[in-house]
This record gives C-alpha cells, structure tokens and sequence, in this order.
C-alpha cells in the first residue's frame, strides 16, 4: 500500500463507526449481501476483526475459531473504541516489516485485509440496514490492488464468491466502489438481482 495502513483505517474508520452506531436493535435480525450472516453476526465478525487485527499489528497470533457475542451493554461505543485501538495498533511503521507468523503472510498484506474489512462490511452493514455509506476515496483505490492479489486464495476459501460482471455506475454508487464490491462478488444494487 501506498498510504500508511493506520492512515487509511483512520480515514475508513468514522464511516463504519458512523454506519454502525446507526444499527438499531430491531435489525439486527436483517439479512445482509453476506449471505451465511445475519446483521448480528456481521457486526460480531466485525467486532472480531477489529480485535484480532490488533494483535496482528503486533505480530501475535490470534483466534478466529472462537465466536464471541459482542453485543452486550454498549457495544456501539466499544466498537468505536475498539476500531480506535486498531488505527493505532498499525501506526508504528515497523508493524508492516515481515510476515505474520499466525497468518504466513506480509504484514502490509495483513494491514491491507483490515482496511478491507471496515470498508467492504462497512457497505454490507449500510445496505442491509438502510443506511447511506461514502467509504473512504482514498481506501477504496488502494483496495483495487489488495482484492486482486488475494482474489483467487480468498475464492478457494470462500472469503470471497466469483467476481461478478460490473454494473454501470449510478449516483448512489461510484465507480470505485462498484468495482471493489464486484470483485469481491458482491451484487452493488443488493438486494436486487444482478
């Protein structure tokens, strides 16, 4: 990445923080574009994420077996907490040296997958619950590299469905956006078919 990873999460970061305090407790039974979760257990996941991805930062190995409810009291505020914990986990610059020992990869590529996270589930999170979402400019087009170097790994894995054919833009919608949500294989007018 060409911009220091902590930069671009602390650009990225408001807008999810922003989508989902705007979650209300009457929806977290919605479906979202990532078909085997729920709103709950997105945010769950992404509550994980956030976590996780600070031990990454420092080169410690973590969980990702084990399935925490975060949802308790307060868990909007936590979550902005904790997304704040995150940005500065990867502020050292020595945090993108080496590969990860828990994840065998570089740590920039590391650094990249939780940008990529807060800014595509930020979107999932947004249009399963009604909300508007502008990700971070800047986050998407260093995104565009990231999702086609890890694309054909996180499709065998299933992180990641078939790229899908990319729409013609339309003013909810820029052509950056569209085209990060499309190879990832997401359908960017969810829940409409493609």
């Amino acid at each position: 990445m060409s911009t220091q990873t902590s930069e671009l999460l602390a650009a990225a970061a408001p807008r999810t923080v922003d989508v989902v305090r705007g979650v209300s407790d009457d929806q977290l039974d919605l479906p979202t574009p990532c078909s085997d979760y729920l709103v709950r257990d997105l945010l769950n996941h992404l509550f994980q994420v956030v976590v996780n991805f600070q031990d990454l930062a420092e080169k410690r190995q973590v969980e990702w077996a084990e399935k925490p409810d975060h949802l308790g009291d307060g868990w909007r505020d936590r979550f902005e907490v904790e997304t704040g914990r995150l940005i500065v986990a990867w502020s050292d610059p020595s945090t993108l040296e080496g590969v990860s020992p828990g994840m065998g990869m570089p740590q920039s590529v590391i650094g990249g997958m939780a940008l990529l996270d807060l800014t595509v589930h930020g979107w999932d999170l947004a249009v399963a619950t009604g909300q508007p979402y502008h990700p971070a400019p800047e986050a998407v087009a260093e995104l565009h590299a990231l999702v086609e170097q890890l694309g054909p790994t996180a499709r065998k894995m299933g992180v990641f469905a078939d790229p899908l054919p990319t729409p013609t833009p339309t003013p909810e919608l820029a052509p950056d956006l569209t085209h990060l949500l499309t190879q990832t294989g997401r359908t960017p007018t969810w829940p409409q078919t493609p």
